[in-house]
């Protein structure tokens, strides 16, 4: 089988801090710390997403997202392994079940950007994600409730898997009655938009399951021509199109680059869905920005956005049977 043009994308990804340093011209003094948080959780970044950050601006907002820092090594109360409740939650197959009416399957542990806040950072992937079984798992426990109607592929990023793999994985899914939706949260539409290509539009709009995507773009600049295109090919296939983004502190927690997200989301067709505040992973309390803060920043979005492209502020809690809104109406002005 070839490899087709996104596989080499990924492949020649940054993986190396003196990498990422020399090509942006920034400041070898961030080497030293870039290497030690490297080892905690590995960098990786590709071309494409590399050519949208600013050379020389080690403040640049899609660079803050990726450069390993010496912060990631704190030890902040409150922040652990498991932020959300994903191994309390999991079942067989690799499957995560929180919420009635769907299930997440954890179908990889790889992805083409390892985000520094990643909620999954710590995840056991290798002992828990449905490919590992090649499905088998997976597909028995969604054909045995029949109360869940949506599957939820997940990771990782799902689609680092071939077109093979998942054409074969929504085939299985398509034959289980009770499921109407096929859903896919990724982030490669956003950082290596060459995956949106023929052969997964092919699997993703040929069953009779109804389509569905979160991407997850956090600052507008993420959202080039490049990616305009590869979402443009989604919606016109029938693919509904949502936005996750995270509320990060030095990214976009100010009510400029939330309302220029929600612009250029709703431009490209695509419906800004939840503004998540920080899950609380080790390694990412340099990322939190506390809630009467995110309230100041709903409120002022509120006032400039019309509300049809107002996403919804939210926080996961462990334990909890669905995302927990968070009133920003009600806390006080800041």
């Amino acid at each position: 089988m070839s490899t087709a043009p996104w596989q080499r994308e990924w492949q020649n990804a940054i993986r190396h801090p003196a990498s990422l340093l020399k090509r942006l011209g920034l400041d070898a003094s961030l080497l030293e710390p870039a290497t030690r948080a490297d080892r905690l959780f590995e960098l990786r970044v590709p071309e494409a997403y590399l050519q949208r950050i600013e050379p020389g601006n080690r403040h640049d907002p899609l660079l803050r997202q990726v450069l390993p820092v010496d912060a990631e090594s704190a030890d902040s109360g409150g922040f652990g392994d498991d932020p959300v409740g994903d191994q309390a939650s999991l079942a067989n197959g690799g499957v995560i079940h929180k919420y009635r009416g769907r299930a997440l399957l954890i179908a990889t542990g790889a992805c083409a950007i390892n985000c520094r806040y990643c909620f999954r950072r710590h995840f056991p992937y290798a002992d828990a994600n449905a490919s590992s079984g090649q499905w088998a798992g997976a597909i028995d426990y969604l054909r045995a409730d029949p109360s869940i109607s949506e599957a939820i592929l997940s990771g990782g990023d799902p689609l680092s898997l071939n077109d093979r793999r998942l054409g074969a994985l929504s085939e299985a899914l398509a034959s289980i009655p009770h499921l109407r939706r096929l859903r896919v949260h990724s982030r490669m539409p956003v950082v290596l938009p060459s995956r949106i290509d023929g052969a997964l539009l092919e699997w993703l709009t040929g069953t009779r399951l109804t389509p569905v995507m979160v991407i997850h773009a956090n600052h507008p600049n993420e959202l080039d021509g490049r990616v305009a295109d590869a979402l443009q090919r989604l919606t016109a296939r029938g693919v509904r199109l949502y936005n996750q983004a995270v509320l990060l502190r030095g990214v976009n927690d100010d009510a400029a680059t939330l309302e220029a997200l929600g612009e250029r989301l709703f431009e490209l067709g695509v419906q800004p869905y939840y503004l998540h505040l920080l899950d609380r992973v080790r390694g990412a309390a340099h990322f939190e920005v506390d809630d009467a803060t995110a309230a100041a920043l709903m409120r002022a979005l509120a006032a400039a956005t019309p509300g049809y492209m107002l996403p919804r502020l939210v926080r996961e809690v462990a334990g909890e049977p669905w995302k927990v809104p968070i009133d920003w109406t009600r806390h006080a002005p800041m």
